[in-house]
């Protein structure tokens, strides 16, 4: 039945597969950042805070009865510390990005969307196409010389990433002032590759540029990056979360999320809020390395190389496993380009980051074939 369309993915090197790979490779192809994964205390204090509780499942969605007291603690802590005046868990960042875009996109509204935003975000846009503007990737003019051009009664959402998920880039400041300055235009910001990897205290994009009125922003941030668990949440003005409570898909017709999950989030948030300078600090010594060996400056928790095709990055990808690196290898149509993806991971030694930057420097192929993202 599919024959054709599957020997067409092995022909172009497309071809992807489920993999158990070696757990003695070094990991450096995942988005734990921060290296929580590996710390047993932490699943343990997790489990402690589900034995309390009568039930361990959530059991529904949360506007049946599978709203508990962990997701609740677990919204407040999370706009406590953000200064959000509300939040909304959601099963995964896939499900938030569906749920703020195929609820707010209301008749009288449009959304003005990055052309490099996330998967998930523009699959959402598909049933709402002729409402949805896409402008050239972190191009502020870009996107004000669309928002000129558009109806000025619309209601207006922009959204983008803090930090782009496949080149690593920081959205610009402009995108925020551009939407103070219009009266009925929200910010969505993505914040899945941002939070625990760039701001002061590794609290995002809005903590990186020393943002604070928030009354116009809608944050979705994840949980299965830098706080390595699962799941995500919105937070955003009240009303804003009243709305997509009673409205969204997503959220109304999905079981709530797994009280494990929520669990082991709150574990690994209570550890990054006491840590996070700690964190941050041994983060910058991984980027540093980076800097000084390939001369690569990333402000996120990862960086890219770019291919000239997919056999090359697959060479690439083959021999850093032959030396015991894992790392992304990322293949159109994913991104446009091939591009090994690497991932720093505090869970990683300083040591093993220095061997993995210079087996990249040394590696010839590479060099000849790869430009940094």
């Amino acid at each position: 039945m599919f024959s054709k369309s599957l020997e067409a993915l092995h022909h172009a090197k497309r071809y992807r597969e489920r993999e158990l790979f070696d757990p003695s490779l070094k990991d450096y192809a995942s988005n734990d950042y921060l290296g929580l994964s590996v710390k047993k205390d932490l699943l343990e204090n997790a489990f402690n805070k589900l034995q309390s509780f009568v039930s361990h499942s959530p059991k529904a969605s949360m506007l049946v009865n599978g709203y508990h007291p962990l997701h609740a603690e677990l919204e407040e802590r999370l706009a406590d510390l953000l200064e959000f005046e509300s939040a909304l868990l959601v099963g995964s960042g896939f499900l938030g990005n569906l749920a703020l875009i195929d609820t707010l996109l209301v008749k009288n509204a449009l959304l003005f969307m990055d052309e490099h935003y996330h998967a998930s975000g523009i699959f959402s846009t598909k049933a709402k196409s002729n409402q949805v503007v896409f402008f050239s990737h972190n191009d502020a003019k870009d996107l004000q010389q669309k928002l000129f051009n558009a109806p000025k009664n619309k209601l207006k959402f922009i959204a983008i990433e803090g930090v782009y998920s496949m080149d690593a880039s920081v959205a610009p400041y402009d995108f925020y002032a551009i939407t103070q300055e219009i009266p009925n235009a929200f910010l969505i910001v993505d914040e899945a590759h941002s939070f625990g990897t760039i701001g002061e205290n590794l609290l995002g994009f809005l903590e990186y540029y020393r943002i604070k009125e928030k009354d116009k922003i809608i944050k979705l941030s994840t949980f299965s990056k830098a706080l390595a668990s699962y799941g995500a949440c919105i937070l955003a003005p009240l009303q804003v979360i009243e709305f997509l409570t009673n409205r969204a898909k997503s959220v109304i017709y999905t079981t709530a999320l797994s009280l494990l999950d929520t669990a082991l989030t709150l574990a690994h948030l209570e550890y990054f809020i006491a840590q996070k300078q700690e964190l941050k600090n041994e983060l910058s010594k991984h980027q540093q390395i980076i800097f000084e060996t390939l001369g690569i400056r990333t402000l996120a928790g990862f960086f890219t190389l770019e291919f000239e095709n997919n056999s090359a990055l697959l060479n690439a990808h083959h021999f850093l496993k032959e030396k015991g690196f894992l790392v992304g290898a990322i293949r159109p149509p994913t991104v446009s380009k091939p591009l090994l993806r690497v991932s720093l991971s505090l869970k990683s030694s300083l040591e093993d980051t220095k061997e993995l930057a210079n087996t990249l420097l040394n590696y010839s192929k590479i060099q000849s074939s790869f430009k940094s993202g």
